[in-house]
């Protein structure tokens, strides 16, 4: 438990949430029933709540501030998977809703949000921008207000304008919100009871790519960030990573620098060396990303008795808006007639209910996957055997403990290949997607798992290998083909995305004004 600090007086801390990772090609729509399927607390109404407290941002938000001994005032918490733009009425409906309780709170002292970064209403392309300048018009110029941000946001002057604390994860797969909503909490108290004067510098760095921070270079280019803190006025350094797939004026990478008293041209050295940093990573050591056929070839040969092979279906990553139904991987692992392999989860509500209404032990002519449209490829008619079917298996979602429901689930099994077909889409996290079902991951060579990164975090330990699929999909990395329209970036000979001339707000500042109440 994070103990209080001494001689301080107990704050009253107002925390919200309005998170949604938005993927303007996903063929998904994001409607209010979207975010009723997954997180929706409307307080004071207890229903969803649970669910709330257990979501990594706003949870750790009430958690560590009672800790603290502050008394918290819980604001609705709606989160949704990634997908498409929100509606207009949607969006509107939920920020209003966090605008109206925050109002009804009385006396606030701290504001804390948890926001994503990369949410895009066809109201707005900037939620975060929208939403906060909101909060800081209600709140006035003397409320502190503290984000925390998920890594691939893409930041907007906005956001900066407002004033407010801005801290996003270093890491991806996510592992520290917990830290970094303690580095927070220790940011925003300063500033009520030091009156501590912040300033906030964000460096744009003009590019659009997908990096995971498990490995070199850019593990190297985390420990830069935390170095760099601690020093010469420096608080916090995040480095956003931005969302490609969010079709926006604002897309890309950026360094945000939450500084207290620092002379501005240390600040502004540290935003450019981490920037310089962090394009040498993605331009001297990109990310390999091989086709269908090379990602099965390489996992082929380096099948090993150490464990399975990993392959990642990055592009079909619900955790990034796809659908998660391809049937790319699917249909080359049984053309090859792959030995001892599994793939997973697809999502398919109608196969499970087959599936599930066939019974476990039986045989059926079943069509899996390849049903929300072009980038889903075609569905597959199969003979399977149905090995087992659960409707109360979860998986770990940033949790130390299932908490994660799948929803109805069915394992099929097409010669040695288990499939996995799911009702509620997501991204997979961790092996109870598959150990659950009784598939055994220690006995198959090669495991396909639809996600980008965030698998890493409880699939390394077992992994002989991981290699990265760049199949057909909404999240394919070959950036160069999505249809952008709003992009100020244009696509440079190395595949990267860089700006056509540098954008007016390559360094912004802007201070978040001390309170004046005693």
């Amino acid at each position: 438990m994070q103990m209080p600090r001494t001689n301080r007086r107990r704050l009253r801390i107002f925390v919200a949430c309005l998170a949604h990772e938005t993927n303007s090609f996903s063929p998904l729509p994001t409607s209010l029933r979207s975010f009723e399927d997954d997180v929706c607390y409307r307080p004071p109404a207890s229903r969803g709540r649970d669910k709330a407290l257990a979501f990594a941002g706003y949870g750790n938000a009430i958690a560590i501030g009672r800790d603290l001994g502050h008394e918290m005032i819980e604001g609705p918490c709606f989160w949704a998977q990634p997908s498409g733009p929100a509606s207009a009425s949607t969006y509107t409906m939920l920020r209003d809703e966090i605008l109206a309780r925050l109002a009804k709170a009385g006396e606030i002292d701290i504001v804390i949000l948890h926001l994503h970064g990369a949410m895009i209403a066809s109201s707005t392309d900037d939620c975060e921008g929208d939403i906060l300048t909101r909060i800081r018009k209600q709140v006035g110029p003397d409320v502190t207000i503290g984000v925390v941000l998920d890594l691939h946001g893409n930041m907007s002057p906005q956001m900066i304008e407002s004033g407010a604390v801005l801290i996003g994860c270093k890491e991806y797969p996510h592992t520290d919100f917990v830290a970094r909503t303690k580095e927070l909490y220790a940011i925003v108290e300063d500033v009520v009871f030091d009156q501590s004067r912040l300033t906030t510098t964000l460096r744009t760095i003009p590019v659009l790519s997908l990096q995971g921070t498990t490995e070199e270079p850019m593990r190297s280019v985390v420990n830069a960030l935390v170095a760099a803190e601690g020093r010469d006025g420096i608080r916090s350094v995040t480095l956003m990573h931005g969302f490609p797939w969010a079709d926006s004026e604002h897309s890309g990478a950026s360094v945000v620098i939450v500084a207290q008293d620092a002379e501005q041209h240390v600040v502004d050295g540290v935003a450019d060396t981490i920037a310089s940093r962090f394009l040498s990573a993605i331009q001297d050591t990109p990310s390999r990303r091989d086709d269908v056929t090379a990602a099965l070839d390489r996992a082929m040969a380096l099948r090993s008795r150490l464990g399975p092979i990993i392959v990642a279906d990055s592009s079909d990553n619900p955790g990034g808006g796809a659908a998660g139904d391809s049937t790319f991987l699917l249909r080359a692992l049984i053309e090859r007639q792959c030995d001892a392999a599994a793939i997973g989860m697809i999502w398919d509500p109608q196969a499970a209910q087959i599936a599930a209404d066939a019974g476990p032990g039986s045989t059926l002519a079943i069509r899996v996957g390849g049903k929300i449209g072009p980038m889903s490829g075609a569905p597959l008619d199969l003979e399977v055997e149905v090995r087992s079917v659960r409707s109360d298996v979860s998986q770990r979602f940033f949790s130390d403990i299932p908490n994660s429901p799948l929803g109805l689930t069915a394992a099929l099994r097409i010669g040695s290949i288990d499939i996995i077909v799911n009702s509620i889409r997501q991204q997979v996290l961790s092996p109870e997607c598959f150990t659950e079902l009784g598939v055994d991951l220690k006995s198959k060579s090669v495991v396909v798992v639809k996600s980008s990164q965030h698998f890493r975090a409880n699939f390394d330990s077992i992994a002989a290998s991981t290699i990265y699929c760049n199949a057909p999909g909404t999240l394919s990395v070959d950036l160069g083909q999505m249809p952008y329209r709003n992009l100020r970036l244009s696509q440079c000979a190395d595949g990267f995305f860089t700006d056509k001339s540098p954008r007016h707000y390559d360094r912004l500042h802007s201070r978040a004004s001390p309170l004046q109440r005693p």
